[in-house]
């Protein structure tokens, strides 16, 4: 649309400036005349006046052209939540979540776009997201296909951790950057580690992290890709995965609540249940393959629920507690969480203090209880309103940690089913005696 057809419709506007419809379409031309910040305060005045997902969805595209991200997801996030599957808001949420390198979520999105979509196809959110089922040779099931990311945050972006991080170190990290020396000695690089604590905690942010410290691939594993209705597929499918992972090394295979894959055999009813286990440990010992390079981390919040088996040496030999963050961890954590969102005069100490046996995930939804607050102030004057210090506390009363009932039960384990000692770090950390 010209100039002068553009000024036209403004004129009109000007007549009748409660025309929703009109104002819907001005604010369309706006944007797909590269004019954004007349599209955005077109949007912004439109949302004061009526909210709906067309509006909505107008100043998310308009944040995302003016490469404003974060702004953009937030509205989407928003629109998601309402159990809104439009395919054109979704597709524009992965590709604003891969802009931020949000890749995690990214595929999370995507593959809910797929299951609303199943014949949609995008090569290039493919390219980055995506390894497809027949890369790994195999060639008949090419409609399948296994997420691998390549982590660009390392263990500078986790904060606190010091102990996680110095054991996956000498498990992970120096066997890699060392290989020559390892295979000198017949060594293998490689293995597994075993993260246990609080959900929430960060245990797979400190899985990626781990990738992206050591320059590999990722491939994170739920329960829902690999359990199959019929016998035998979900061993297939298991198999299948740690395949992709064996042609793409160095990678890390992550299994997140591993706890749920892995119970212990004896209480399985159903035999279908450990033929499932006997394969992932099949897949561990790589009897039949070599895991040279394959990095296998698992994450659970119930450690006791696992077949002692996967805890031999060669397995999950090496066990890591991964406790709430201390106070020095905890700022760490709010400074990245608040990275690029508006605030002013932020004590992130004094906050840090206050949030005593907060998780990660607790902080993170003690930033979203304030960011609710402030986009409703917000949209008044389309203005983002900066979060502060006062802020954060208030909301630090409407918000519980989530980690004390946790470690209520995780107590009774390490006091009464500890003999070899695996919880004692529990008790540490809680500073009991045993």
């Amino acid at each position: 649309m010209d100039e002068n057809a553009i000024n036209n419709l403004k004129e009109a506007l000007l007549l009748n400036p409660d025309n929703i419809p009109l104002k819907q379409y001005y604010a369309e031309v706006l944007l797909k005349a590269n004019r954004l910040d007349e599209a955005e305060k077109q949007y912004v005045e439109l949302l004061a006046l009526y909210s709906d997902k067309k509006s909505e969805a107008g100043l998310a595209r308009t944040y995302f052209a003016k490469g404003e991200f974060s702004k953009c997801n937030v509205i989407l996030e928003e629109i998601l939540s309402r159990n809104e599957h439009d395919p054109d808001i979704l597709l524009l949420y992965v590709q604003a979540l891969i802009k931020e390198n949000a890749l995690q979520k990214a595929v999370e999105i995507y593959t809910l776009l797929l299951k609303h979509n199943p014949n949609y196809r995008n090569e290039d959110i493919d390219g980055i997201l995506r390894l497809p089922a027949h890369q790994s040779g195999d060639s008949e099931d090419e409609e399948s296909g296994v997420f691998i990311q390549r982590p660009t945050y390392t263990f500078k972006d986790v904060g606190g951790m010091d102990n996680v991080k110095k054991q996956i170190d000498l498990k992970i990290i120096k066997p890699i950057a060392h290989s020559e020396l390892y295979k000198a000695y017949g060594k293998k690089t490689g293995g597994g580690i075993l993260l246990y604590g609080p959900p929430g905690c960060g245990k797979t942010f400190i899985a990626k992290a781990t990738a992206g410290e050591v320059g590999s691939r990722f491939i994170s594993v739920g329960l829902n890709e690999i359990l199959d209705m019929w016998i035998g597929n979900s061993e297939k499918n298991l198999h299948q995965i740690f395949e992709i992972a064996r042609q793409n090394t160095p990678c890390v295979l992550f299994f997140d609540e591993i706890d749920a894959l892995g119970a212990s055999r004896s209480d399985m009813k159903h035999s279908s249940g450990r033929h499932l286990i006997n394969q992932f440990l099949h897949e561990l010992d790589g009897v039949d393959n070599n895991n040279d390079g394959i990095l296998v981390l698992g994450a659970t919040n119930t450690p006791w629920n696992l077949d002692s088996a996967f805890r031999r040496p060669g397995r999950f030999d090496r066990i890591i507690f991964v406790p709430p963050p201390d106070e020095s961890a905890r700022e760490s954590i709010l400074k990245i969480k608040l990275r690029g969102k508006p605030t002013e005069s932020v004590d992130y100490a004094a906050v840090a203090k206050k949030s005593d046996h907060f998780s990660g995930a607790d902080i993170e939804a003690l930033i979203d209880i304030v960011i609710e607050e402030k986009l409703e102030l917000s949209f008044a004057d389309g203005i983002p309103k900066p979060m502060n210090t006062k802020d954060l506390i208030n909301a630090l009363k409407k918000h519980k940690p989530s980690t004390q009932e946790w470690f209520a039960t995780a107590k009774n384990f390490a006091l009464f089913a500890n003999d070899t000692g695996l919880y004692d770090e529990i008790l540490t950390y809680m500073k009991i005696k045993k």
